[in-house]
């Protein structure tokens, strides 16, 4: 780890970002972040004044968060933000996303993939629908959205790509503790792990148009109204705002100076000696410090 001086968090006045699943939790933290460091902010979900109803655990459920309420956060911080609903599961909507983006705001520098399905369940259990709308939130939806921004930026001769990953991504702990034994989560780590396979193989693809694409994923869990179901009641989460802030470090250098990165969210900042703001930027976070409970081969997945 680093022992020199915090790096200070970067300004992007003029940039414009798109952010999915930004009603609410990680994908609303991000925005948040990435609009107090001077970036107008596009932010889609499919729940704009309401919550929108999801199927999910084999029933109908309504998850708080709201667009709206995202982007008055944002506004009342000092920033700028437009509100942009669309369902990525509709193809039609999918397919529009990025060019009506553009239109409202004029152009685009940043894509963060964040928006998730996430239903746990055994492989032998899981439903072909599930299974198929794990698939598609996190390989299909970040390819047709990066596939798509990738003119736009290499019009404007630069452009950051981020995708939300997790810790899933990497194999299990031998010996298997109970909660891999009892299963649920590994078509969704599955994915999660071809998409980092994918942002690498992108990043090799898009450096020569100055294009970067990295991962950022929590370095444990998040605790979100989406994801509260998944994690223990007792179980010790990390602070949103140290993932947002690694999100904001990969979205502002030369793609020759940092792409192809899977950052972890406590990690990231301490090796890098990275000052954490809170997520309006007005406030200094305490030092991050990886969990002794994460995960032991972050330390050799996060490339340098």
């Amino acid at each position: 780890m680093s022992d020199g001086a915090a790096t200070p968090s970067p300004r992007l006045d003029g940039k414009v970002a798109l952010v999915t699943g930004a009603s609410r939790g990680i994908g609303r933290a991000i925005a948040q972040r990435l609009a107090a460091a001077g970036a107008t902010v596009v932010v889609t979900a499919r729940s704009q004044g309401s919550p929108a109803p999801q199927q999910r655990f084999g029933k109908t459920e309504h998850v708080a968060g709201t667009l709206d309420e995202t982007v008055a956060l944002i506004v009342k911080a000092g920033g700028t933000a437009i509100s942009l609903p669309a369902d990525l599961e509709d193809a039609n909507a999918l397919a529009m996303l990025v060019p009506r983006a553009i239109e409202i705001a004029g152009r685009l520098d940043i894509l963060v993939n964040n928006a998730g399905f996430a239903d746990y369940a055994r492989v032998e259990d899981m439903p072909a629908d599930t299974f198929g709308r794990t698939v598609l939130h996190y390989i299909q939806v970040p390819f047709a959205l990066a596939q798509a921004s990738v003119p736009a930026m290499r019009a404007s001769g630069a452009g950051w790509i981020v995708n939300i990953g997790s810790v899933t991504a990497l194999s299990p702990i031998r010996p298997y503790p109970d909660y891999a034994r009892a299963g649920g989560d590994t078509v969704y780590a599955a994915t999660k792990a071809a998409l980092n396979r994918f942002s690498q193989g992108l990043a090799a693809e898009l450096l020569d148009a100055n294009i970067a694409v990295n991962v950022v994923a929590p370095s444990t869990a998040i605790r979100t109204p989406g994801a509260s179901a998944l994690i223990p009641e007792d179980y010790p989460t990390e602070d949103v705002a140290y993932l947002a802030e690694t999100v904001l470090a990969m979205c502002h250098l030369p793609a020759s100076e940092r792409t192809g990165q899977i950052a972890y969210s406590m990690h990231w900042p301490a090796t890098h000696a990275l000052a954490v703001k809170t997520l309006d930027g007005r406030e200094t976070m305490p030092a991050a410090i990886p969990p002794a409970w994460s995960h032991p081969a972050i330390d050799t997945a996060v490339t340098q």
